[in-house]
């Protein structure tokens, strides 16, 4: 009897994980379709603008606009980010430029000797230096909103580096009859250095399929989306609607909880996909975890906050499902955990515990399908070359279970953590380096995790074998791929880190003599 309620159990457990990932699986289809369609009936998303509403006019017509740059220790990028900024194509006597800096480095010092350059050139460039970072990145935004003098509000992160015309393609999205409802328009990112590493590369395929195919179809299908926390700017007074609540940090995703409260007060999204923005992909694995982390327990603590609202809004039932698929994501590195934790336990007491998947193997073709016409849509001739990488982001997103899965549980048991940055490092071409930068980050614990699961991996695989269970071998090699690579990827960097901080002095990071070779007033 009691072997018979473990089995059951166990195989529920594995039945309702492999349906939950499923679910996902089609709504990467569903959203597919709906991109599909949208894009047939409306070829270009600036079809969505009143094409009479421009910003050719006189100066003194066009509506002032604040770029706000919430930093913190970033000496390898800020130079670049804040002349990427201040050589925007836009009058200077509209423009102003916020750094808003959090700072314990020479960093400050940097971006005041920037600043300062720049208001020589007569631009309205000023550096908001906190002494503590209260609130982190929405306190910074929110402590700075009183002094910024423009209607609307552009945000960058460090690591970004937004076209001249940001502004030009941006402003007229706001403007005219039709146009007075939305909230926020959200650019494309685009990436610095793809070519870098395989690691960028992966990490460029998976951003592409978000951007191109799930936030043009969420806005196709007119879904709820969220303003993604750089490369986009906000009219001000939807920022400072009492209905809305202005920028709170009691999530780590202070940009999709705002956009989200916007959405459920009434305010409208705008992604234009057309617009890109590039910037720095992390080079170094444990940097690109801390950003995962970051993501799906913001994304979790978003969910908590906003699902009473967002199940009783006036939304119709299917936006209000897709809203809770959305910020509800990052469920699946969970889904996967309890998929092969509870694999080995079914396979020694001989039951056959994938039988789900022969009946929703439909699922896993949506996720491939998303990523090859995102590629397709963006790289008409090399797209192939770039979708190629997809088995390696698979095995890089079946790693990432453990990390992220202990981000959502940390998010679920209401436990407190800081807000960590993600460190940038000016990394572009092949010859640029990041090893021997103070940012590095050092080995975190979930490696040693897993190495526990990569072994975990192949003693359930070495089982399956055995008990002659050899179609399931295939699903279990992705677990045991995922996580090997992760612990090798982990281990390799810290040793060339190590390696380069320890020979023989060479000269520094490019970027440290650059910062101070820039010219001055």
């Amino acid at each position: 009897m009691a072997r018979s309620l473990l089995i059951w159990a166990l195989q529920t457990t594995y039945t309702l994980a492999a349906i939950g990932l499923a679910v996902y699986g089609f709504n990467a289809l569903w959203l597919t379709w709906k991109w599909l369609r949208g894009k047939a009936q409306r070829p270009g998303l600036t079809t969505v603008i009143n094409p009479e509403n421009n910003v050719d006019g006189a100066a003194s017509t066009l509506p002032r606009v604040t770029v706000q740059l919430p930093i913190f220790n970033e000496r390898h990028v800020v130079v670049r980010l804040i002349d990427a900024c201040a050589s925007m194509d836009y009058p200077k006597d509209r423009l102003q430029i916020q750094v808003l800096d959090d700072s314990t480095d020479d960093t400050t010092e940097i971006a005041q000797v920037r600043a300062a350059y720049w208001r020589h050139h007569g631009l309205q460039v000023e550096v908001i230096h906190r002494t503590d970072r209260a609130g982190y990145k929405a306190g910074a935004l929110q402590h700075a909103l009183p002094q910024a003098t423009g209607q609307f509000i552009a945000i960058f992160d460090a690591d970004f580096k937004p076209p001249r015309d940001f502004l030009r393609r941006t402003i007229p999205c706001f403007l005219g009859h039709g146009n007075e409802s939305v909230a926020f328009v959200q650019a494309r990112w685009g990436h610095l250095n793809r070519e870098y590493s395989f690691l960028t590369r992966c990490q460029a395929l998976a951003l592409d399929g978000h951007f191109v195919v799930e936030q043009s179809g969420r806005q196709a299908a007119k879904y709820a989306f969220g303003f993604n926390g750089s490369a986009g700017i906000w009219r001000r007074e939807c920022i400072e609607d009492p209905a809305v609540g202005g920028w709170q940090a009691d999530t780590l995703c202070e940009d999709l909880d705002l956009s989200y409260r916007a959405q459920l007060a009434g305010w409208r999204p705008l992604f234009l996909g057309e617009l890109d923005v590039p910037a720095e992909i992390p080079p170094q694995l444990s940097a690109f975890k801390r950003q995962q982390f970051r993501w799906a327990k913001g994304s979790m603590q978003t969910l908590l906050k906003l699902a009473p609202r967002l199940g009783k809004s006036a939304w119709p039932l299917v936006v209000r499902l897709e809203g809770f698929l959305h910020l509800g994501g990052y469920l699946i590195h969970p889904l996967l955990m309890f998929l092969l934790v509870v694999t080995l336990p079914l396979l020694l007491l001989d039951t056959n515990p994938f039988w789900p998947l022969a009946y929703l193997s439909l699922a896993s073709v949506g996720p491939p399908l998303l990523y090859a016409l995102a590629q397709r849509e963006l790289h008409q001739a090399g797209w192939l070359r770039h979708w190629a990488y997809l088995p390696l982001l698979t095995f890089l997103g079946t790693g990432l279970a453990l990390n992220n899965t202990v981000a959502v549980w940390q998010a679920l048991t209401g436990r407190s953590t800081p807000f960590l940055r993600t460190p940038k490092f000016q990394v572009q071409d092949h010859q640029d380096r990041w090893e021997r930068s103070g940012y590095v980050l050092p080995l975190d614990a979930t490696t040693v995790g897993e190495f526990l699961l990569f072994c975990y991996s192949l003693l359930t695989i070495g089982v399956a074998i055995a008990r002659n269970h050899l179609w399931s071998v295939p699903f279990l090699l992705i677990y045991a791929g995922g996580f090997g690579l992760m612990v090798t990827i982990a281990l390799w960097q810290a040793w060339h880190a190590h390696r380069s901080r320890t020979r023989q002095r060479t000269p520094p990071h490019p970027t440290a003599t650059a910062e101070n070779s820039y010219p001055t007033p």
